[in-house]
């Protein structure tokens, strides 16, 4: 035998992994070495040691120092038929697989869930948030994402992971009937909710999802500005006071541009049109208290019709336009 058959044969004494940050499992790489009856094994907190034989796993080994015979691989030795002991070296795929929580981790929607809301119709939504996962069962991860692979990372399997969130969301949420407000306002409660829906997808891999949270729950910038109008409108109550309020924001803004106070005018106009606009809507349009006499009584359909705008626009109720409705339906007799 020549020095370099010796080397090809030179047998493996000792068999531990001293994992980086990000890994998942390794392999070690014993090529054409072999493991010395009497080796020894260190399997470090957080770690699990498997040899596996034909592809499938035979012995395994927790936290620990373990000297390699027939008494600490009783599965592999039935398998080799070692029924008396072995004295040679023999060979085994042992790979070693990290059981530490992998934290920090970013997930998001890369395109709008569309959200059916019961009270605001169709949405497209974006959600942000973290999550955290660990191996929980090594026989289905090492079958379905470790393979013949020499080493597997965090960055290996997150983009699968990402798209398993992203279906929960779409499936578990956009189909939930709940309404975007409601989500908006108990993201503690959401976070728990897809949680749970994301389980089943993790645990085929044999990861366990250890925590998970929602931090952030968008609308098109949009829909958000319609919402902001709308909620305006009704903390304000009264729409005259509303009206004050939009020609006000018209002579601030007015004022801060290049034409500065000349713009104030057009603004001023243009708040006080929306403010007759609504009010005459509503038939609560009065004299300023000046004396000047009331506009002429508008069509009650006219109106009607301008009120069903308004409730469209979100300005007004269901019952706000159904009660206003019935009063200007009341003067046609």
């Amino acid at each position: 035998m020549g020095i370099l058959d010796f080397l090809s044969k030179q047998f493996v004494d000792v068999i531990d992994w001293v994992e980086e940050s990000g890994q998942l499992g390794w392999r070690v790489p014993l090529a054409d070495r072999e493991i010395q009856n009497g080796a020894q094994l260190t399997v470090r907190e957080g770690q699990v040691a498997a040899f596996f034989n034909e592809g499938r796993i035979a012995d395994m080994f927790g936290p620990g120092l373990y000297t390699l015979d027939t008494s600490t691989l009783p599965l592999l030795t039935a398998i080799m038929n070692w029924d008396k002991g072995f004295k040679s070296p023999f060979k085994s795929d042992v790979l070693f697989f990290s059981e530490k929580e992998q934290i920090g981790l970013k997930w998001g929607t890369a395109q709008p869930v569309t959200l059916r809301d019961p009270e605001l119709g169709p949405l497209r939504v974006r959600a942000f948030g973290s999550y955290s996962f660990r191996i929980k069962d090594v026989a289905p991860f090492a079958s379905r994402i470790m393979g013949t692979l020499g080493e597997v990372k965090v960055s290996d399997v997150e983009p699968q992971l990402r798209t398993a969130i992203q279906t929960a969301l779409a499936t578990g949420v956009a189909g939930g009937g709940t309404a975007f407000l409601d989500l908006a306002a108990s993201q503690s409660a959401l976070s728990d909710a897809l949680k749970a829906a994301v389980a089943p997808a993790f645990a085929q891999w044999g990861l366990s999802v250890e925590s998970f949270f929602v931090e952030s729950l968008s609308l098109p910038e949009e829909v958000q500005k319609h919402l902001d109008k709308a909620s305006s409108m009704r903390v304000l109550g009264d729409l005259d006071r509303y009206a004050k309020f939009q020609a006000a924001e018209a002579i601030e803004t007015a004022a801060a541009q290049s034409g500065g106070v000349a713009g104030i005018g057009a603004g001023a106009a243009a708040g006080l049109a929306i403010g007759q606009a609504m009010s005459g809507a509503l038939g609560g349009g009065t004299g300023s208290g000046t004396g000047a006499p009331s506009a002429p009584a508008e069509d009650p359909f006219a109106l009607i019709e301008r009120l069903h705008k308004l409730l469209e626009m979100g300005a007004l109720t269901q019952a706000e336009f159904d009660a206003k409705k019935a009063e200007l339906l009341g003067r046609i007799r």
